[in-house]
Protein backbone atom coordinates (compact mmCIF):
# COMPACT_ATOMS: atom_id res chain seq x y z
CA UNK A 1 0.00 0.00 0.00
CA UNK A 2 2.93 2.53 0.82
CA UNK A 3 4.52 1.63 -2.28
CA UNK A 4 1.50 2.53 -4.48
CA UNK A 5 1.16 5.87 -2.70
CA UNK A 6 5.38 6.69 -3.27
CA UNK A 7 4.97 5.38 -6.70
CA UNK A 8 1.66 7.44 -7.63
CA UNK A 9 3.95 10.62 -5.66
CA UNK A 10 6.65 10.16 -7.70
CA UNK A 11 10.46 9.02 -8.36
CA UNK A 12 12.00 13.18 -7.53
CA UNK A 13 10.16 12.92 -4.22
CA UNK A 14 10.88 9.25 -3.21
CA UNK A 15 14.65 10.32 -4.03
CA UNK A 16 14.91 13.15 -1.79
CA UNK A 17 13.15 10.95 1.29
CA UNK A 18 15.20 8.46 0.68
CA UNK A 19 18.72 10.35 0.55
CA UNK A 20 17.16 12.48 3.90
CA UNK A 21 16.55 8.80 5.37
CA UNK A 22 20.15 7.81 4.36
CA UNK A 23 21.99 11.01 5.46
CA UNK A 24 21.25 10.07 9.17
CA UNK A 25 22.76 6.58 9.30
CA UNK A 26 26.53 7.08 10.03
CA UNK A 27 27.85 4.79 8.08
CA UNK A 28 30.19 4.93 4.70
CA UNK A 29 27.76 2.75 2.19
CA UNK A 30 24.70 4.62 3.51
CA UNK A 31 26.21 8.53 3.38
CA UNK A 32 27.68 7.30 -0.47
CA UNK A 33 23.70 6.40 -1.44
CA UNK A 34 22.77 9.55 -0.15
CA UNK A 35 25.46 11.74 -2.20
CA UNK A 36 24.56 9.27 -4.78
CA UNK A 37 20.57 9.85 -4.69
CA UNK A 38 21.30 13.73 -4.38
CA UNK A 39 23.30 13.57 -7.91
CA UNK A 40 20.37 11.94 -9.36
CA UNK A 41 18.09 14.23 -7.80
CA UNK A 42 20.37 17.81 -9.09
CA UNK A 43 20.10 15.70 -12.54
CA UNK A 44 16.67 15.37 -12.25
CA UNK A 45 16.15 19.41 -11.57
CA UNK A 46 18.68 20.29 -14.53
CA UNK A 47 16.89 18.27 -16.64
CA UNK A 48 19.46 15.81 -17.72
CA UNK A 49 16.98 13.10 -17.40
CA UNK A 50 13.93 13.36 -19.49
CA UNK A 51 10.60 13.34 -18.46
CA UNK A 52 9.96 10.54 -20.02
CA UNK A 53 12.44 8.67 -18.46
CA UNK A 54 10.76 9.47 -15.00
CA UNK A 55 7.14 8.43 -16.31
CA UNK A 56 8.69 4.90 -17.10
CA UNK A 57 10.65 4.98 -13.41
CA UNK A 58 7.26 5.76 -11.94
CA UNK A 59 5.53 3.04 -14.04
CA UNK A 60 8.32 0.54 -12.74
CA UNK A 61 7.54 1.79 -9.27
CA UNK A 62 4.21 0.97 -9.34
CA UNK A 63 4.31 -2.07 -11.11
CA UNK A 64 6.96 -3.64 -8.07
CA UNK A 65 4.41 -1.87 -5.86
CA UNK A 66 1.10 -3.88 -6.99
CA UNK A 67 3.28 -7.08 -7.15
CA UNK A 68 4.47 -6.59 -3.49
CA UNK A 69 1.32 -5.89 -2.36
CA UNK A 70 -0.26 -8.61 -4.37
CA UNK A 71 2.20 -10.85 -2.38
CA UNK A 72 1.63 -9.02 0.88
CA UNK A 73 -2.27 -10.16 0.10
CA UNK A 74 -1.82 -13.30 -0.81
CA UNK A 75 -0.01 -14.23 2.51
CA UNK A 76 -2.35 -12.51 4.69
CA UNK A 77 -4.76 -14.81 2.77
CA UNK A 78 -2.51 -18.33 3.56
CA UNK A 79 -1.84 -17.02 7.08
CA UNK A 80 -5.66 -16.44 7.80
CA UNK A 81 -7.01 -19.58 6.21
CA UNK A 82 -4.24 -21.29 8.79
CA UNK A 83 -5.96 -19.62 11.53
CA UNK A 84 -9.45 -20.25 10.37
CA UNK A 85 -8.55 -24.21 10.39
CA UNK A 86 -6.90 -23.74 14.10
CA UNK A 87 -10.52 -22.69 15.38
CA UNK A 88 -12.42 -25.00 13.49
CA UNK A 89 -10.29 -27.92 14.47
CA UNK A 90 -11.57 -30.38 16.55
CA UNK A 91 -8.22 -31.32 18.25
CA UNK A 92 -7.93 -29.06 21.44
CA UNK A 93 -4.49 -29.07 20.95
CA UNK A 94 -4.25 -27.19 17.65
CA UNK A 95 -6.97 -24.93 19.04
CA UNK A 96 -5.58 -23.73 21.78
CA UNK A 97 -1.05 -24.01 21.13
CA UNK A 98 -1.02 -19.95 20.95
CA UNK A 99 -2.61 -19.41 24.45
CA UNK A 100 -0.95 -22.25 25.63
CA UNK A 101 2.20 -21.23 24.48
CA UNK A 102 1.46 -17.96 25.98
CA UNK A 103 0.47 -18.51 29.02
CA UNK A 104 3.83 -21.60 29.63
CA UNK A 105 5.56 -18.46 28.75
CA UNK A 106 4.04 -15.86 31.00
CA UNK A 107 4.46 -18.51 33.94
CA UNK A 108 7.87 -19.66 33.82
CA UNK A 109 9.04 -15.64 33.34
CA UNK A 110 7.24 -15.07 36.15
CA UNK A 111 9.01 -17.82 38.03
CA UNK A 112 12.55 -16.79 36.84
CA UNK A 113 11.73 -13.07 38.06
CA UNK A 114 10.06 -14.24 40.77
CA UNK A 115 13.29 -16.67 41.86
CA UNK A 116 15.56 -13.59 40.70
CA UNK A 117 13.58 -11.06 43.32
CA UNK A 118 14.00 -13.57 45.99
CA UNK A 119 17.50 -14.09 45.44
CA UNK A 120 18.23 -10.44 45.60
CA UNK A 121 16.32 -9.55 48.84
CA UNK A 122 16.99 -12.43 50.70
CA UNK A 123 20.25 -13.69 49.95
CA UNK A 124 22.01 -10.65 48.56
CA UNK A 125 25.52 -11.81 48.76
CA UNK A 126 24.97 -14.36 45.25
CA UNK A 127 22.70 -11.99 43.75
CA UNK A 128 25.38 -10.68 41.50
CA UNK A 129 26.20 -14.35 40.47
CA UNK A 130 22.80 -14.86 39.88
CA UNK A 131 22.09 -11.85 37.66
CA UNK A 132 25.30 -12.26 35.72
CA UNK A 133 24.36 -16.36 35.12
CA UNK A 134 21.17 -14.21 33.50
CA UNK A 135 22.83 -13.11 30.63
CA UNK A 136 23.35 -16.59 29.44
CA UNK A 137 19.19 -16.64 29.18
CA UNK A 138 18.96 -13.72 26.88
CA UNK A 139 19.20 -15.17 23.80
CA UNK A 140 16.58 -18.06 24.68
CA UNK A 141 13.66 -15.27 26.10
CA UNK A 142 14.73 -13.28 23.08
CA UNK A 143 13.45 -15.89 20.87
CA UNK A 144 10.65 -17.51 23.03
CA UNK A 145 9.06 -13.68 23.50
CA UNK A 146 9.73 -12.52 19.97
CA UNK A 147 7.78 -15.92 19.58
CA UNK A 148 5.10 -15.16 21.43
CA UNK A 149 5.01 -11.00 20.44
CA UNK A 150 4.55 -12.67 16.53
CA UNK A 151 1.78 -14.98 17.58
CA UNK A 152 -0.11 -11.89 19.72
CA UNK A 153 0.77 -9.39 16.54
CA UNK A 154 -0.36 -11.49 14.27
CA UNK A 155 -3.38 -13.07 15.74
CA UNK A 156 -4.66 -9.67 16.43
CA UNK A 157 -4.11 -8.51 12.74
CA UNK A 158 -5.79 -11.83 11.90
CA UNK A 159 -9.06 -11.14 14.09
CA UNK A 160 -9.80 -8.30 12.47
CA UNK A 161 -9.49 -9.70 8.58
CA UNK A 162 -12.03 -12.01 10.12
CA UNK A 163 -15.60 -11.31 9.98
CA UNK A 164 -17.11 -11.71 13.86
CA UNK A 165 -19.71 -13.89 12.64
CA UNK A 166 -16.92 -16.87 11.39
CA UNK A 167 -15.27 -16.31 14.64
CA UNK A 168 -18.44 -17.10 16.61
CA UNK A 169 -20.01 -19.59 14.24
CA UNK A 170 -16.37 -21.26 14.75
CA UNK A 171 -16.47 -21.51 18.41
CA UNK A 172 -19.74 -23.22 18.09
CA UNK A 173 -19.08 -25.79 16.23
Amino acid sequence: MLETILARIGLPLLITFVSQALKQIDTPVTKGAAKALEDVDKALKAGDISPEAIAESNRHIEAISLMKSEEYREASKQINESLRAEIASSDKYVRRMRPTFGYLMAITWAAQMLGIAYVIIFDTQRAGYIMSSMSSLSAIWAVGLSVLGIYVYKRSEDKKLIPPETIFWNSQH
